[in-house]
């Protein structure tokens, strides 16, 4: 299979596209039949504060950065119903993946795809006004529905980040995997640990299969060495949906 064959991207269905009953229509506008693209992965995520500034990262210190952390954590269309909070993250395979997607959500502005794409799936979303404690507007944040990777360097960075390899069938992996043949590698209060304590998560055990990359930065990281990846970048999504953040 070659690499066209095997482009993917990340999609993520978001609150306000799950509060809004819109869940269905999405995912028929990326079926099969509109975009020729198969599904490789799927899963429902309560998302923690870890993966969603892991995920937001590059706008990490912005005005809007705040508003946008609660957006995608499900607090601002749920805030009295926890267990409503989650969204729908997928992995589309296929050739020209990344821009077939990007096409059929349309502009990341909803105002803008109203007006230059109508009928996209961001046309149905709404631009929210953002202000400070004095009143003052500081900015806007997309309630745009969908996310889709942007580019194929962010679309492996996200489902890297979403998604471990056993979350795919194995001929659906489209970066490198290596199987753990170190320590045990653990997770508590912001720290990687080889040893086992009281309230610490396993993110990996050895036998356990894993990106190339995130054991590349494991042992790095278990070195104190500079590392490829973050700590949270690699822990995000082995608490994915874990009870209590750790």
């Amino acid at each position: 299979m070659n690499r066209e064959e095997i482009e993917q991207t990340l999609i993520l269905i978001k609150p306000d596209a799950l509060k809004n009953s819109l869940t269905g229509y999405v995912l028929s506008q990326l079926s099969e039949f509109h975009t020729g693209l198969r599904f490789a992965g799927a899963k429902i995520v309560h998302v923690n504060r870890m993966l969603a500034e892991e995920h937001y990262a590059e706008h990490r210190g912005k005005p809007f950065y705040p508003s946008l952390i609660e957006y995608i954590m499900g607090m601002i269309h749920y805030p009295d119903d926890p267990g409503r909070r989650r969204v729908i993250a997928l992995v589309y395979q296929g050739g020209d993946a990344v821009n077939k997607i990007r096409d059929i959500c349309g502009p990341t502005n909803p105002h803008v795809a109203r007006e230059r794409r109508p009928g996209c799936i961001r046309a149905l979303g709404t631009v929210v006004p953002l202000k400070d404690a004095a009143g003052n507007d500081i900015g806007e944040r997309m309630d745009n529905l969908i996310h889709a990777s942007a580019t194929l360097g962010e679309a492996e960075r996200e489902i890297k980040l979403w998604f471990r390899p056993a979350d795919f069938p194995p001929f659906m992996r489209s970066f490198p995997t290596e199987m753990n043949e170190d320590d045990h590698y653990y997770f508590r209060g912001g720290r990687l640990s080889t040893e086992h304590e009281p309230g610490g998560v396993c993110l990996v055990a050895p036998g356990d299969v894993l990106w190339k990359s995130d054991a590349d930065a494991l042992r790095s990281l278990r070195r104190g060495e500079p590392a490829p990846a973050s700590l949270g970048a690699v822990a995000a999504k082995y608490l994915i949906n874990y009870e209590a953040e750790r």
